[in-house]
């Protein structure tokens, strides 16, 4: 079994309902965004799937986060932008795109990261 990863980033502000906490708060994150393929069988260069194209769409999806509010993007004003959303709204929009997607995991800081696979 391979697996491939590729990492981007966005920064966006963002503030948890429901929370007690500083994290109620409007504050901001330097997010990094690690997307990982796997599969068994590898085209005919040799690779899984292209480190470029991963990238490219992983971008697609976090270019529109960048530089946000992310309360005020129309799926986390119902949805709590929490990291863990965060990752399942990424991974849902790539699902159909990269093949063999396994997760995405979503870092908020350097020790804290949520991560989303079906």
């Amino acid at each position: 079994m391979h697996s491939v990863r590729v990492e981007a980033g966005f920064s966006s502000a963002h503030n948890l309902r429901e929370y007690k906490g500083k994290c109620e708060d409007l504050h901001g994150h330097n997010w990094r965004v690690e997307l990982v393929a796997q599969g068994k069988t590898l085209d005919k260069a040799g690779m899984l799937i292209d480190f470029k194209y991963m990238k490219a769409e992983l971008n697609r999806v976090l270019d529109p986060l960048d530089h946000k509010y992310l309360n005020k993007i129309a799926y986390f004003k119902k949805i709590n932008p929490t990291s863990e959303n965060i990752a399942a709204y990424v991974y849902r929009r790539l699902k159909s795109k990269i093949r063999g997607l396994k997760s995405v995991t979503v870092w908020e800081n350097n020790t804290s990261a949520a991560t989303y696979e079906e």
